[in-house]
C-alpha cells in the first residue's frame, strides 16, 4: 500500500482508468457477439445492420489506444469477410443449383506408381542393402 501521496493518487486514478478501458473492452466484445449471433442465425439483415454499429465499436477502442489500430483492422476484416461468406452461401442456396459439367477423368498415372512402389527410407535402404 503506497504511503506518499503522489502514489496514493496514481492508484486511485490507476484503478479509475483500468475499469474505463474494461468497460470500453466490454461493449467491444458485447458488439461482436451480437453481430456473430446475427451471421449464426443466418439473418443478413440484421448483420448488414449490425456491421456498421460494431465496426464504430471498434474504431473508437482503437482512437482511445484501448485496441491497437491493426488488432481492430483485423477484427473489422473478419467481421465483413464472415458477412460475405453468409451473403455467398445466401445466394448459393437461393439460385437453382445449374447442373454440372462432364468432367472427364483421366488415370492417375503417377500415383498409382507411387502407391505401387513402396517409400524407402534410409534405415530400409540400409537394411535392404545389408539383406542382399
Amino acid at each position: 500500500m503506497p504511503n506518499i501521496k503522489s502514489a496514493k493518487k496514481r492508484v486511485a486514478v490507476i484503478e479509475k482508468k483500468t475499469s474505463q478501458n474494461k468497460m470500453i473492452k466490454s461493449s467491444v466484445k458485447t458488439a461482436i457477439k451480437k453481430f456473430n449471433a446475427a451471421l449464426a442465425a443466418g439473418d443478413v439483415a440484421a448483420a448488414e445492420k449490425l456491421l456498421p454499429e460494431t465496426v464504430s465499436v471498434i474504431d473508437s477502442a482503437a482512437s482511445k489506444g484501448i485496441l491497437h489500430k491493426n488488432n481492430a483492422a483485423n477484427k473489422k476484416s473478419a467481421l465483413a469477410k464472415n458477412l460475405n461468406a453468409l451473403k455467398a452461401s445466401a445466394s448459393v442456396s437461393a439460385e437453382a443449383p445449374a447442373p454440372a459439367a462432364p468432367v472427364a477423368e483421366e488415370a492417375p498415372v503417377a500415383e498409382a506408381s507411387a502407391e505401387a512402389k513402396p517409400k524407402r527410407t534410409r534405415a530400409k535402404k540400409a537394411k535392404a542393402e545389408d539383406a542382399e
